[in-house]
């Protein structure tokens, strides 16, 4: 009897289990994409004072120049530079500086070695920091100074210009 009675709730029972809702399939949330960060694109302008100029790259052509000359100028700034360079090959180099109040600086190619050569003749001291750049703008070359107050006295440095050559007549300044 009692195998009676359950048969007897299996229909109702069905008919509720029919009824009845699955539970909700679990809410899987996608992470949000992070929003594309964009970059402002930069774009070169010429400066105003170049607008309308042919500006052109400095010539890659070797150097050749020799100068023996000193310099001074109304302030007592003076200086010597004697320099022999063929090729971009610097074969003599000295030069000594004198800047009133304030003491000299001295360069010797005994104390550099070249660490370059091209359209630029580039000297490194050999236990300094210091470099001394050769190159050529018309017919004007420059011997330029950087980083060497180790070769100078005083606060000399501060105040060393680069000496300029005039490549014709080995005149400097």
């Amino acid at each position: 009897m009692l195998q009676r009675s359950l048969f007897a709730l299996l229909p109702p029972l069905l008919v509720l289990a029919g009824c009845a809702t699955p539970p909700p399939p679990p809410v899987v949330v996608a992470p949000e994409p992070e929003p594309e960060v964009v970059k402002p694109t930069l774009e070169s302008q010429p400066l105003k004072h170049l607008l309308g100029r042919n500006l052109k790259p400095m010539a890659d052509v070797p150097i050749t120049a020799k100068a023996k000359c000193s310099f001074r100028d109304q302030t007592g700034y003076r200086g010597q530079l004697s320099l022999k360079m063929k090729n971009t090959t610097v074969e003599q180099f000295a030069a000594a500086v004198t800047i009133p109040k304030h003491g000299s600086c001295s360069f010797d190619l005994k104390q550099f070695q070249q660490t370059a050569s091209g359209s630029i003749a580039v000297l490194s001291h050999k236990e300094t920091e210091c470099t001394v750049r050769m190159w050529t703008q018309g017919r004007q070359l420059t011997v330029g100074f950087n980083n060497c107050p180790q070769q100078c006295s005083g606060e000399s440095f501060d105040y060393l210009w680069p000496i300029l050559v005039d490549a014709k007549s080995g005149r400097c300044s």
